[in-house]
């Protein structure tokens, strides 16, 4: 169940130690030659210099959920939103006391070396890197609070922002606590963001904080200043992620619809929900002009939503390759952003297992889209298409979905 235009290049299964009944494909970052990819159990580094050939340098046992996953320089930061009895990875959750995030020297692929730990309220759930000369700022996003949690006590701000001197990152430690707008009233998902995504170069960052999508002026990377708040009631239950398009003048907000463990990508679920909200940013503001959810039904047994993509680096046009669960990988085209449309996909089938399963992250990097399948592994896929095709000539040295950079 694939397009024409789509092939798998490559499949690698979850392999010991994290290949358990609880051990979830999450994240992916990306480093030269190497992809990073998170799992519940820990992470794994793999060397894809022949991405038909993906080979597992090394695995780091290391359990939490979600550790998700970026590396900047030889640090890698995993995003720990369990509670956990300490910091380091031979923590067991005896005692909930701990949750934040995690940080290893990765100069030796085939050994990472833990390097410390820093406690966020909440945890982290997943986190954005603004890099700021030889110190990395790191946007902490986690939902709370949890009035009877030891980690998530009221109240709880919206982000946390930790700084790392890359030079020392064994001193990193929380440096603001930004209250980015105080009249905000809890969702019934309580308060925090759930994912933000920094571009730098343009000052900004996009917040989808559950109940809201944020606009944020980042200029100065601690202090953050609300540019716009964006709600809709309607069609979002869950503001997901977001992501700019290249150019920084239009925003994907994704919506989560049940948490992605429901069957949501069927006949009686609106177009509008689960989906994708394209807006254009006019005069700096973002107004809204279209949604996208693939067209392809899915059976009531396969969770199926919105979930964590990234652009495809074509030139002069807005594509997007995303992964939806058990929709499978889903590359789409924005460019017209009242009428976005689907070009091309890649599809497994129903789970056989009847658990959660499909494709948590699918990302293009150097002319391939990785995917980390939660219960089936590393999949690398390749599409070829005329609108695409450009898109083979832009070399990246690095890709942290979550820290857009222009191409």
């Amino acid at each position: 169940m694939t397009s024409d235009n789509v092939r798998q290049v490559a499949h690698v299964p979850k392999t010991a130690p994290l290949d358990g009944e609880d051990d979830v494909g999450t994240d992916l970052a990306f480093q030269g030659d190497y992809a990073y990819v998170g799992n519940f159990g820990g992470f794994s580094i793999f060397d894809i210099s022949d991405p038909t050939k993906p080979q597992i340098v090394s695995q780091v046992a290391c359990p939490a959920q979600q550790n998700d996953v970026s590396v900047y320089g030889d640090l890698l930061i995993l995003s720990i939103d369990e509670p956990r009895a300490g910091p380091e990875c031979d923590s067991g959750d005896d005692r909930r006391s701990w949750e934040g995030l995690r940080i290893f020297d990765i100069s030796d692929k085939k050994s990472p070396r833990y390097i410390t730990a820093v406690a966020t309220d909440c945890g982290s759930h997943t986190h954005t890197m603004v890099p700021a000369g030889e110190t990395l700022y790191v946007y902490v996003s986690s939902p709370g609070p949890e009035p009877e949690s030891e980690t998530c006590k009221p109240p709880h701000e919206l982000i946390q922002i930790v700084e790392i001197p890359t030079k020392s990152p064994e001193s990193a430690k929380v440096v603001a606590k930004p209250d980015i707008f105080p009249d905000r009233s809890n969702t019934e998902f309580g308060s925090g963001c759930h994912d933000i995504t920094a571009y730098p170069e343009k000052k900004l960052a996009a917040a989808a904080c559950f109940g809201d999508g944020v606009l944020l002026d980042i200029s100065d990377p601690v202090n953050p200043k609300l540019v716009q708040q964006l709600t809709d009631k309607q069609n979002f239950q869950i503001w997901h992620s977001a992501t700019f398009n290249n150019d920084g003048t239009k925003i994907v907000f994704s919506d989560e619809l049940g948490g992605g463990s429901q069957a949501t990508c069927d006949r009686n679920t609106p177009r509008t929900k689960g989906a994708n909200a394209v807006y254009d940013l006019t005069n700096g503001k973002p107004e809204l002009r279209g949604y996208f959810k693939i067209p392809r039904e899915q059976t009531p047994d396969e969770n199926c939503v919105a979930h964590n993509g990234s652009l495809i680096p074509v030139p002069g046009k807005d594509i997007m390759v995303q992964s939806w669960y058990q929709g499978g990988v889903s590359i789409w085209d924005f460019t017209d952003s009242a009428n976005p449309k689907e070009i091309g996909y890649f599809e497994r089938g129903p789970f056989q297992g009847g658990s959660l399963a499909g494709s948590w992250s699918a990302y293009y990097y150097n002319g391939y889209i990785y995917s980390s399948d939660i219960q089936e592994g590393l999949d690398v896929l390749e599409i070829k298409d005329p609108l695409t095709d450009p898109a083979k000539q832009v070399k990246m040295d690095d890709f942290n979905v979550q820290t857009q950079k222009s191409y």
